[in-house]
């Protein structure tokens, strides 16, 4: 499998400050295709957009709503960037926004490799593809990802209704087991989510759970495979104590989003290294919430290898309790080109 070493042409943190008017937000290095907007010191949303999906096309990753047309809010997704228009749920002025941009492949042609026609916009390169399709009510019902390997997370959500959550699919639980990242919950069992069926290297299989495919309503799913030096999906045992666990993904992280799986009551938390320049990595926003910045408890320390853990906090780190993480990279550890990631 090849390694990606320079991980900034697929994702990049972009941070910005709102000035209720347009404004094109440059310097991503790219042109997204998954753009999610966080305002980080006033309790607004998380937002979402996606170039399949189109522009000012939002959804709230912190709760159940439909799919919104917020007018002037992402106007386009632009060669290095994008474009705002005045909404404040992103573009509030003078507040201080964060931006977490990822590379597909454009605006996605159609997909027949499911039992449900998609339509894909997919990077095999870095291993992301997101997914729009028309749900049929069926259990066992496959549809086409574009990965051409078995993606290690998915994440799915009904863009029609404003009642179901959205569920995540990740290996370190399997396709007995569901989460939903706009909630604190445990893990679940049940078949309704993946009908106990893991994705293949071509489509992923969903149960009749309403959030994800009910018949006639609209959905979008994130889809991600692991990728050398780019990319880590897996589970970490907490110990409890402020000298953490260390987390080995082999590349040095410019994004983590950590939840507990064994209980309910804890936030998902999302670290990233533009936002902590420096370990220790203190200022962390949750996605399940619309709550401000907070650097407070849950810090960890962004390695060239991995993450450790800098808390006894229970979110990230109580003793026994069994965690599932998503990473995404910053540099490699080292680099086909014998480069090697340095220390913050």
């Amino acid at each position: 499998m090849a390694q990606i070493n320079k991980s900034s042409e697929y994702f990049n943190t972009k941070l910005y400050t709102g000035n209720a008017s347009t404004q094109s937000i440059t310097g991503v290095g790219f042109q997204p295709d998954w753009v999610w907007i966080k305002n980080r010191v006033d309790t607004y949303n998380n937002h979402v957009f996606d170039v399949i999906r189109g522009v000012n096309q939002q959804l709230r990753v912190d709760d159940t709503g439909a799919e919104s047309t917020f007018s002037n809010s992402l106007t386009s997704f632009d060669s290095d960037g994008f474009t705002l228009g005045s909404n404040g749920s992103v573009n509030f002025n003078g507040n201080n926004h964060v931006s977490w941009n990822w590379k597909a492949n454009g605006s996605g042609v159609s997909n027949t490799d499911g039992s449900i026609t998609s339509t894909v916009s997919a990077s095999t390169t870095s291993g992301f593809s997101i997914v729009t399709y028309t749900g049929n009510g069926t259990g066992g019902a496959t549809i086409g990802h574009g990965l051409g390997v078995a993606p290690a997370c998915v994440i799915i959500k009904n863009r029609t209704s404003g009642t179901y959550d959205w569920l995540v699919y990740h290996k370190a639980l399997g396709a007995t087991k569901y989460m939903a990242l706009n909630r604190t919950d445990a893990s679940t069992t049940s078949a309704i989510g993946w009908n106990d069926t893991e994705p293949s290297s071509s489509v992923v299989t969903l149960g009749t759970a309403n959030a994800v495919n009910t018949n006639s309503s609209n959905y979008v799913a994130y889809c991600f495979a692991e990728k050398k030096g780019y990319s880590k999906f897996g589970n970490y045992t907490g110990n409890g104590n402020a000298d953490g666990t260390f987390i080995y993904t082999g590349f040095k992280p410019a994004f983590v989003i950590c939840k507990m799986t064994s209980a309910s009551g804890q936030n998902w938390e999302l670290n990233d290294n533009k936002r902590n320049p420096y370990n220790e990595a203190k200022n962390t926003l949750r996605p399940n919430t619309g709550d401000v910045e907070d650097g407070t408890f849950n810090t960890c320390d962004l390695l060239s290898n991995g993450f450790k853990l800098r808390t006894n906090n229970d979110a990230t780190n109580q003793s026994g309790a069994t965690y599932i993480y998503m990473a995404f990279a910053e540099n490699p550890l080292v680099g086909t080109n014998g480069i090697p990631a340095t220390a913050r």
